[in-house]
């Protein structure tokens, strides 16, 4: 008669077992690390708050005191805002114009990046085709050129064209007051593009082979593939730079500046907030108001896509 001998050692293995996954959010658990998270929570949104009390602030309070002091003698008032968002006077600000323009600019230099390198990357993960690599590594090279050593032959191309040999290969765009949005948009994306593809690609090439290989065998095509399995999964990653590319754009004065110009027509937020300051600042009251007026709209979408953000942040970086 033989009795079976139990075998624990592969059951005691595996339960033992403390993936890096584990480590990570044990140590992201302790106590040491909790305070350490909301010492750095507080630093960061105590100027924030400040911001926001001295917006609704009277002017004289603003000028003589801190924001501080708004505890002990507390008064608001919106006149601060309404000067800025809708006054007449050409100090006031005038914000709800160029409020839409940035939205106008910001919105399609986030969805045209999105829309061509998740098309771009996946292509470079799932589609073998001759010099995929070297193409990849140039674009990835692209991330390295500083963004001011392009603005002058992009402003070139848009005003004069591309001539070779003294054939015109495309003429000059000749934009005028809102057509020139197109001339933002086309820079933002053309800078935004290296990183997106770089970022998005390690995403996309990390999917399971054997879902690839699944989706082919029941007949599927790229464009199936691409719509119905690659979008769902890397969604995150999709969130992650949607957001980093929205608070560049929208906080942008340069790009902004010289593809669109000055003028209440295509002019951002960050124009009219540089004319505001000025060489003193004096009118603090209207600074704060329109401050706060332009971080809104990206905090609005950085909390609502924060849960987004981290997965994007978080996922392949440690597998359990």
């Amino acid at each position: 008669m033989t009795t079976a001998t139990p075998t624990v050692g592969a059951g005691t293995q595996a339960v033992g077992k403390t993936t890096t996954a584990g480590r990570v959010r044990k140590r992201l658990n302790t106590r040491a690390a909790t305070l350490i998270s909301i010492v750095i929570a507080l630093l960061w949104t105590i100027p924030t708050f400040g911001l926001l009390v001295s917006s609704f602030r009277p002017e004289d309070q603003i000028k003589s005191t801190g924001w501080w002091t708004f505890f002990s003698d507390p008064e608001f008032t919106l006149e601060n805002y309404q000067e800025v968002l809708f006054g007449s006077s050409s100090s006031s600000g005038q914000l709800a114009s160029y409020f839409i323009n940035s939205l106008a600019i910001t919105i399609p230099s986030v969805l045209f990046p999105l829309a061509f390198a998740s098309l771009a990357a996946y292509a470079l993960a799932w589609i073998n085709f001759r010099g995929r690599d070297w193409l990849y590594i140039a674009i990835f090279a692209m991330q390295i050129v500083p963004l001011q050593m392009a603005l002058v032959p992009l402003l070139k191309f848009f005003s004069t064209g591309v001539t070779l040999g003294g054939v015109t290969l495309m003429p000059a765009w000749d934009l005028v007051d809102e057509q020139k949005f197109a001339q933002v948009w086309f820079a933002h994306t053309c800078f935004a593009l290296p990183f997106a593809v770089f970022l998005l690609h390690n995403f996309i090439s990390q999917l399971p082979k054997d879902l690839m290989e699944a989706a082919r065998v029941d007949g599927a095509t790229h464009p199936k593939i691409f719509r119905t399995i690659v979008l769902p999964l890397v969604t995150p990653a999709l969130a992650a730079f949607g957001i980093f590319q929205f608070l560049w754009v929208w906080n942008d004065l340069l790009v902004a500046l010289i593809f669109a110009g000055g003028g209440n027509e295509t002019a951002p937020l960050t124009v009219r907030l540089a004319e505001m300051a000025g060489t003193r600042g004096n009118e603090w009251q209207r600074l704060t108001a329109g401050a706060f007026v332009s971080i809104v709209v990206p905090l609005i979408v950085f909390l609502s896509l924060q849960r987004y953000f981290v997965r994007g942040l978080l996922a392949g970086s440690v597998k359990g």
